[in-house]
């Protein structure tokens, strides 16, 4: 089987997210109480990809916190400058791919593994691979939205042959591009289906709707949180403090919600930073 390498980005600034990612980067704002970019590397993990030997994590924005955040799980790529873009930020880890493959996620999509195995959804881009092909994940593209792959539209990774890594630029451009359209004119695109959700959470309505689905209609609480307020259908992260009533909200670690407050559809971070959706 070719070698392959995974790579997650987490390089972006979230601009659509704002002013949640004002404080910390998209990759590392938490659904379910996870860090997005905890969640793709417990994926790849799934599939024995781990360390920074197998593993690598791009950062630009804010990268002094993904990069204390990652430690030694992985291979540290710091663009100085600011994000260079999907496609130039694995360029600028061709000599550390080193002639693999490299199994590329985002760091800001949010996947539920319908079959709750970590990994097992997204080893179907490796099953059988040739190592010349260019494979992506993908569902049926929405009702009413253009764009996309012969109907289908990306689900936050992909997995890339060497030869196309070897020719990538190192400055700002992206993966569709340099890649993906380039593989799909020459017959050599492949698109693989997932079966469960997915959510791009750049926007604070997705990003509220990804930490719904991670409840399963229930709420999620830290066991370190204090509530003496109701909750419902919420999640609450580390430390948080909850007096007040909360439904549909998301509750930041270290975040305080009054008594007198009562929030609906709501994120809220410390600082009391409030973010009504």
């Amino acid at each position: 089987m070719t070698a392959v390498a995974g790579v997650i980005l987490a390089a972006g600034e979230g601009q659509r997210l704002r002013p949640l990612t004002e404080l910390l980067p998209k990759a590392l704002c938490p659904v379910g109480n996870v860090a997005l970019l905890d969640r793709a590397l417990t994926r790849l993990a799934g599939l024995g990809l781990t360390g920074p030997g197998e593993v690598a994590v791009n950062a630009a924005y804010l990268a002094d916190q993904v990069v204390r955040h990652v430690g030694d799980r992985g291979h540290l790529s710091v663009e100085p400058d600011g994000p260079v873009g999907t496609s130039g930020g694995v360029g600028r880890l061709k000599s550390w791919i080193d002639g693999r493959g490299a199994l590329v996620g985002n760091a800001d999509a949010y996947l539920a593994d319908p079959a709750r195995e970590p990994g097992k959804d997204i080893a179907a881009l490796l099953d059988g691979w040739d190592g010349e092909t260019v494979r992506m994940l993908t569902k049926p593209t929405l009702p009413g939205t253009t764009g996309g792959f012969s109907g289908r539209r990306f689900t936050g990774f992909s997995l890339l042959p060497w030869r196309y890594i070897r020719d990538l630029p190192t400055e700002q451009s992206d993966l569709v591009r340099t890649c993906w359209r380039p593989a799909e004119a020459e017959g050599s695109l492949e698109l693989v289906n997932y079966d469960g959700v997915y959510i791009d959470t750049g926007t604070p309505a997705d990003y509220l709707l990804a930490n719904l689905q991670a409840t399963q209609g229930g709420s999620l609480i830290d066991p370190t949180a204090t509530v003496t307020g109701t909750v419902t259908n919420s999640v609450i992260g580390a430390g948080a403090e909850v007096a007040g009533h909360l439904h549909r909200c998301v509750i930041w670690p270290g975040a305080r919600v009054a008594a007198t407050e009562s929030l609906t559809s709501t994120v809220r971070a410390p600082g009391d930073l409030t973010v009504h959706i």
